[in-house]
């Protein structure tokens, strides 16, 4: 591990956030004597990020922490565009009505990770619609054109792997990383932001960047990327069998959100733990070496931890609580999934599935086959199985030891 002299830079290392940077030297040099604003971009695609964002979130909670200013980018301008990184396809277009309220739902998140303000090292949240929107396209192409060759940018895997696939890479999409290297500059000259940190997909556009502000102004920036997150058994982080893993609450359930991470991989537990909390490393190192069956007690302080973070303290006590009445009792937590079931009735395949249990029906016919599935703790393995309530009756369906649900008369 690269010894570094800035607590910032010391910081990343130590939690394994470090995976590329432009000049590590002269950035640690710089941390070390005076406040580095850094930014992250996000776009607004969907009213919550995902738990793969979660990553850039906390490395601008750990540039705050270290004494520096976090910019959070939300790319109202960029959002019209689509970045084609690790896209097979064009992204659906959204009006500005919709991407604004995108941003004021995301905003919520990084109010509750960091603190914002008029201070030195408060964090601010900009909108690069401000100044994307006011660039005249004749202006782009004269003022910055020149800087980006043709060759180049079809060398970045963003394009390239579109290209080999032979998907269609729209020039609208082509021109994002122009857009992207160009709100590092403009940053740059309103808030002297001198990094950019992203994930390692970003490196591409990130050096786009450090390059336009130094062909442009002569102005020495940075830009850091993280590793690639994956869970230990390859799979992308943020991602389950029943969709993605939402940070707002209003996306997903507290407690889903907190199981979610109960349910981490032990291989997972001490890197997530680093990653994604603000325990001690000490501690961390404690609960990392735990075997067997205590690894689970890890997990539980894990799932806590990252819960209260981003959902608060409320969130977290009531989830576990769930948790501790769901497995310890047999009983049905206030704080499970709430399935409503018609006056006429629901087949349980039905209901596995409209409640993201599993995929399909065809999924849930084989997972009542296998005997996976519990009515009231109660195997069941009839597919035609019609689940019939009275208003306001509730029974508890389980698929396997880790999903449950209430279902309610309606």
């Amino acid at each position: 591990m690269t010894s570094y002299s800035s607590s910032l830079l010391r910081l990343l290392s130590e939690r394994g956030y470090i995976h590329q940077l432009t000049d590590g030297g002269a950035l640690d040099a710089l941390a070390a004597k005076q406040i580095v604003p850094g930014y992250i971009g996000f776009d607004a695609t969907a009213p919550s990020l995902h738990v793969g964002s979660l990553v850039q979130i906390m490395m601008l909670r750990r540039l705050q922490q270290a004494g520096h200013k976090p910019i959070v980018v939300m790319g109202g301008g960029t959002t019209k565009i689509g970045d084609p990184s690790g896209k097979d396809e064009s992204r659906r277009m959204l009006t500005p009505e919709l991407i604004d309220q995108n941003i004021a739902s995301i905003r919520t998140v990084f109010e509750q990770l960091l603190t914002f303000g008029d201070g030195p090292t408060d964090a601010v949240m900009v909108n690069n619609d401000e100044w994307l929107s006011q660039l005249g396209y004749v202006d782009l192409l004269r003022d910055v054109g020149p800087h980006f060759t043709i060759n180049r940018m079809l060398t970045f895997d963003s394009v390239k792997l579109r290209l080999e696939r032979e998907q269609p890479l729209t020039f609208l999409e082509f021109n994002y990383m122009i857009l992207q290297a160009y709100d590092f500059r403009e940053l740059s000259q309103r808030f002297a932001c001198r990094l950019q940190m992203g994930g390692s997909d970003q490196w591409g556009n990130i050096i786009n960047g450090v390059e336009l502000s130094r062909r442009m102004d002569g102005t020495e920036v940075f830009g850091l990327t993280t590793p690639l997150l994956t869970t230990a058994d390859g799979a992308k982080m943020g991602k389950t069998a029943a969709g993605a893993v939402w940070l707002n609450e209003d996306q997903l359930p507290n407690y889903d959100f907190w199981q979610y991470w109960r349910n981490a991989d032990d291989r997972d537990v001490g890197r997530f733990l680093r990653l994604f909390t603000d325990l001690p490393l000490d501690e961390i190192a404690h609960l990392e070496a735990l075997e067997g069956s205590e690894i689970n007690a890890a997990k539980v302080v894990l799932a806590n931890e990252v819960t209260r973070l981003v959902r608060g303290d409320t969130a977290a006590t009531a989830a576990e609580a769930t948790a501790a009445q769901t497995f310890g009792a047999g009983g049905m937590g206030g704080d499970l999934p709430v399935l409503d079931i018609p006056a006429d009735g629901l087949r349980i395949g039905a209901a596995l599935t409209a409640l993201g249990f599993t995929a399909s029906n065809g999924e849930a016919k084989r997972k009542l086959a296998e005997g996976a599935v519990k009515l009231d703790e109660q195997p069941v393995s009839d597919e035609a199985l019609v689940i019939q309530l009275a208003s306001g009756e509730e029974r508890k369906l389980s698929l396997g030891r880790k999903k449950h649900a209430v279902l309610r008369g309606s």
